[in-house]
């Protein structure tokens, strides 16, 4: 057996809690912080307001797919283990885990002493609930491909629970500290059934209070949290602004103490003023334009490939990203877990205009690129939309709020009835590894929507193969070969135009600590703190 978590570990996560919450800046007398040169800013109380670009789409981590639904679901549920913002494997409700050889059993050993928010108990058969739901293939809950390889999951002791696998799977781990996998009191389960996507019940460090959509949402202090002096603010409320010159605003008049994303061409006028600091940092979020290979004329690889040419990936980065950002060199950013870097597309739109000639598209087309309402992805989707009209490609630009775009996607249950042409999107594998950037994306038919994000409707039985290989084997080497041949397939088959990495860019006053976006691009709260 191998021992993947030790008490030092735990020892190790509470003393990054604690470390977190302290100042490394220090301050001169006359108020001034000497590390970022900027007069240091003042806070009424312990109430913060965080303002964010988009809606979420409800509170039920096991049927959410979006990052910034899952950064407000970490604050109230937690997991069986976490990532810390390195994003390396940490202990939150379990001390501490066994493995077997072959990556087919993970025993579990829970903290005890741990109530749901309800005052109902943190137990083995809780665990056990939370994960027969998310393993049960008729759930139709969107999360339910990262747990499907649990064949079952045994209550051994009221503190110990054990996970049987089908197959060996050596990146479970990392899947079990997913957002996906947080926990939900079974009570609250049993109470609310599919409803509780509006009334989440966790362990966290805060409660739930309410919800309104496109107004806000509100959380508070759990008083009885397991983990000694956290939290340590008392509200914290989110709020969704979709105008990026809004949430700059706020951020500098104090209405907000923390914004994210920072629009990139923003960073520079106001990091150092106002008390604000911006954080800028390589993520692992890709951003990319699926196209789906089930409608003409993206069925012709000439055609993908043509767009892919036609695009300039340097001018995007410039543009689009400011800077902020590295031009994509693969279908998983150079940080996870098995990457193996691909020849770029070359700007070229010689070669573009000639592939689509080969096609029978010499005239062009005509096409919609759906995407999100906020203001950076329609500056990215009229910076793509001039770039292929170089090469006679019309694109009509289809903004959409988050909860309509989701549901115009992910409601659909027969891949012929997509209506969907070209997608603006981006994907954090928020695993950290080759997995769970592939899979869910293009891993053939079994991911298509509704089941999976598998948006271009890609589906080489190649790469299918490949991936199966990877998942078969506990064996590193073996996994990295089966992703790199993955990953060479998709790059020449083009399913997506392959655009950016990002980085991540969060803006604060300077009186926060404890509070950072992971390079998934995912939101920590949970040791904010005000240090006057």
């Amino acid at each position: 057996m191998k021992k993947a978590l030790s008490v030092l570990s735990l020892l190790a996560l509470s003393m990054v809690l604690i470390l977190a919450g302290c100042s490394s800046a220090s301050n001169d007398s006359d108020g001034k912080d000497s590390a970022k040169g900027t007069e240091k800013a003042k806070k009424e109380g312990k109430d913060i307001v965080i303002a964010v670009q988009d809606n979420f789409t409800g509170m039920d981590p096991h049927d959410t797919n979006d990052t910034l639904s899952g950064s407000v679901q970490k604050t109230m549920l937690e997991g069986l283990v976490g990532f810390d913002k390195n994003m390396n494997v940490v202990p939150v409700l379990a001390e501490d885990y066994l493995a077997n050889d072959d990556a087919t059993e993970f025993t579990f050993k829970l903290r005890q002493n741990v109530t749901f928010h309800d005052g109902t108990p943190f137990n083995a058969e809780a665990v056990k609930v939370n994960f027969d739901r998310l393993a049960d293939p008729e759930s139709g809950l969107k999360r339910h491909s990262l747990y499907s390889l649990i064949e079952k999951t045994e209550v051994i002791d009221e503190y110990e629970v054990k996970f049987t696998l089908s197959e060996p799977f050596g990146a479970m781990i990392n899947t079990f500290a997913h957002p996906a996998g947080l926990i939900h009191s079974p009570k609250a389960l049993e109470e609310f059934g599919d409803d509780v996507a509006r009334h989440p019940v966790g362990t966290g460090p805060f409660k739930f209070v309410e919800w309104k959509p496109s107004e806000g949402l509100e959380i508070v202090k759990n008083e009885d949290y397991w983990l000694e002096g956290f939290p340590k603010v008392d509200k914290i409320t989110f709020k969704p602004v979709a105008e990026n010159g809004s949430r700059i605003a706020m951020l500098q008049t104090g209405e907000a103490d923390f914004i994210y994303p920072v629009p990139t061409e923003q960073v520079e006028n106001i990091n150092g003023k106002n008390g604000i600091e911006v954080e800028s940092n390589p993520s692992i979020i890709v951003r990319y334009m699926a196209m789906n290979t089930l409608k003409k004329p993206y069925d012709d690889v000439r055609v993908r490939q043509a767009l892919n040419h036609a695009i300039n990936k340097e001018a995007f980065i410039k543009v689009v990203m400011n800077n902020q950002g590295n031009v994509l060199d693969s279908v998983i950013a150079s940080d996870v877990q098995f990457y193996a870097k691909q020849d770029a597309y070359a700007f070229d739109l010689e070669k573009a205009k000639s592939l689509l000639k080969e096609a029978g598209y010499e005239n062009g087309f005509k096409t919609k690129l759906w995407g999100g309402n906020n203001s950076s992805a329609i500056k990215a989707m009229e910076f793509l939309q001039q770039q292929l009209a170089q090469i006679n490609v019309e694109v009509e630009v289809v903004p959409m709020e988050a909860g309509t775009l989701s549901d115009r996607i992910w409601s659909v249950q027969n891949a012929e009835d997509a209506e969907i042409e070209l997608y603006y999107a981006g994907w954090s594998p928020s695993t950290g590894d080759a997995d769970w950037g592939i899979r869910p994306l293009l891993g053939g038919t079994e991911a298509y929507p509704p089941f999976s994000y598998n948006v271009a409707y890609y589906d080489n039985p190649k790469v299918d193969e490949s991936i199966l290989a990877a998942l078969q084997t506990a064996d590193l080497e073996k996994r990295g070969q089966a992703y790199e041949e993955a990953q060479n397939i998709i790059w020449e088959d083009a399913p997506w135009a392959f655009l950016s990495t990002d980085n991540t860019l969060a803006g604060k006053k300077n009186y926060l600590q404890g509070v950072y976006l992971l390079p998934d691009g995912s939101l920590s709260v949970s040791e904010i703190e005000i240090v006057e």
